[in-house]
């Protein structure tokens, strides 16, 4: 009887070291899983797209494009677009951020209160903003 006793306890100390054992082994395995965050990519420069963060060249930081000025596409033929392009402004320089571009934009001005400029572009300020290309008006804003 003695032996039966001491051999279930030898046999239940087994069974519940080999279970914790398990469970340790999950355990590490669940946590390498979540070492990997959302909101843990960061880009070349530091900026954390999923937080709204993007590199600007003119201010020299990461920045939200969209506390920007926000411009949206011109109105044609009763066409409804849903996308939006922002500026940026430091100086006679403008940072213009389009969804059709990777990389942004910058445009430049001589002087206080001309067109900010850069090759077929033209930022004018009037009414608030408008971008043309190649003289066509796409973008408006305020």
């Amino acid at each position: 009887m003695k032996k039966v006793f001491l051999f279930s306890i030898i046999i239940g100390l087994a069974v519940s070291c080999s279970t914790k054992n398990a469970q340790e082994t999950k355990t590490a395995k669940e946590t390498k899983t979540e070492k990997v965050m959302v909101g843990g990519d960061v880009d070349s420069h530091g900026c954390k797209g999923s937080a709204g963060y993007s590199w600007s060249v003119i201010k020299n930081k990461c920045i939200r494009i969209f506390e920007g000025t926000k411009l949206s596409h011109a109105e044609e033929n009763g066409k409804a677009y849903t996308t939006a392009a922002y500026v940026v402004f430091e100086g006679n320089k403008a940072e213009l951020f389009l969804d059709t571009q990777k990389e942004s934009i910058i445009l430049e001005r001589k002087s206080e209160g001309d067109s900010w400029v850069k090759a077929d572009l033209e930022l004018i300020p009037w009414k608030g903003y408008v971008l043309k290309k190649g003289g066509k008006i796409i973008y408006t804003g305020q």
